[in-house]
């Protein structure tokens, strides 16, 4: 199976769930949190679309 579609979106749902934690404790979408957390959900996100496709 090709991985990229699954990367992307893992990307994507990854960022998104990331720049949402942030939203839980009060803090904005634009905010540095939110940046913070959503790059590092994006990441996991890549990870984890990387590895499904491997299986």
């Amino acid at each position: 199976m090709n991985s990229k579609p699954l990367i992307w979106i893992g990307m994507f749902v990854g960022s998104l769930i990331g720049s949402y934690v942030p939203a839980i404790w009060g803090a904005g979408f634009f905010s540095f949190s939110s940046i913070i957390f959503g790059a590092i959900g994006g990441a996991f996100g890549i990870l984890i679309g990387f590895k499904l496709s491997q299986w």
